[in-house]
């Protein structure tokens, strides 16, 4: 492992006993081939090196979101040939343990939190490497526990309402799932831009997600969205299937739905008259920050349904898999170091 960048605040007799504290192995929780829960396997492996324009970060909490049960159960195929052994996780927050050459907002000792590449080994483990870009200090108002529940999910939600629908204020969003975790960050988002925020969830979540700002919300168990909606702009979709295809009902001509779990609503009842937008979220270090800073201002709670500790990640997985969590659920792998 390279040399640890040392900070004036640092002194050499530090630095010298946090790599001797470090050690070369970490305790992981791996997988080596897909299939269910049990595939995870808790394990020691070696510590990642870094490359110039990386982190090595010391993980306090990790993130569970569906792309880590997909990926499990053979999503990705080429996820195993990439990753040997393979961990799973892809929203961390924790502290900066080291730098590479070529990085300069970063110093040993930061808190960060982060949406690293899913091409690369994720946060089930003591520690990890990611590329500096992707990560942002974590805001000061909340902890590294609920900061892990941030990157991603938000990130998702920013992408799809600003980036991809280009969501303006007083314009009629529709957000499906909205009591999920990018259901509860759009939401969120979507007030804050000024529109007005429909949300579909189950009767037990509704007043929650009137609590982060819907203007009005539906339980899709009992009420048909397609039949009370009319003149939507832009629809959030991270539900799919029937939801989606009925998505396509309710826009406006010139909406746009976009949808995180692809488009498959276009060939059952096309509407050449608006616009069907499938993507997935990439981890970008000054969004987070744009997000850590409406955070900062009390203007996004982060929802948290439960927290698990990392030998209790098939559970964690069990519970995401129901599509039934209220907001993030994390992964708690170590809340005691200070870097």
């Amino acid at each position: 492992m390279k040399e640890m960048k040392t900070t004036p605040q640092q002194t050499e007799g530090t630095e010298t006993k946090s790599k001797k504290a470090l050690g070369d192995k970490m305790k992981a929780i791996v997988i080596h081939n897909f299939g269910d829960g049990n595939v995870l396997q808790q394990e020691e492996v070696t510590i990642p090196k870094i490359e110039q324009d990386d982190i090595l970060v010391k993980v306090q909490a990790a993130g569970i979101n569906p792309i880590d049960w997909k990926v499990r159960q053979g999503y990705r195929e080429d996820f195993l040939q990439n990753n040997n052994p393979g961990i799973l996780g892809w929203d961390v927050a924790g502290t900066v343990i080291e730098v590479g050459d070529l990085v300069t907002r970063f110093k040993p000792g930061d808190k960060i939190y982060a949406n690293p590449s899913a091409a690369r080994n994720g946060a089930y483990a003591e520690y990890i490497a990611i590329r500096s870009y992707e990560a942002a200090l974590v805001p000061k108002s909340i902890s590294v526990t609920e900061a892990a529940g941030v990157p991603l999910a938000a990130q998702t939600a920013w992408t799809g309402l600003f980036d991809k629908a280009n969501l303006k204020a007083d314009q009629k969003v529709l957000i499906h799932g909205a009591s999920g975790g990018v259901g509860t960050f759009a939401v969120q988002l979507a007030k804050i831009a000024g529109a007005y925020v429909i949300g579909t969830c189950s009767k037990t979540n509704i007043d929650m997600v009137k609590s982060i700002g819907a203007d009005q919300v539906i339980d899709y168990k009992n009420e048909d969205f397609s039949t009370k909606l009319k003149n939507i702009d832009v629809v959030l979709d991270t539900i799919g299937g029937d939801t989606q295809v009925k998505s396509l009902k309710v826009l406006k001509a010139g909406g746009i739905l976009v949808s995180t779990v692809g488009i498959n609503a276009a060939e059952k009842s096309p509407r050449p008259d608006v616009k069907t937008i499938g993507y997935y979220s990439i981890g970008n270090g000054a969004k987070l920050a744009e997000i850590g800073g409406l955070i900062e201002k009390g203007l996004i709670k982060i929802i948290i349904d439960r927290t698990f500790p990392l030998e209790n990640v098939r559970e964690a997985h069990q519970l995401s898999e129901t599509h039934h969590a209220k907001g993030k659920i994390i992964l708690t792998i170590d809340q005691k170091t200070n870097g």
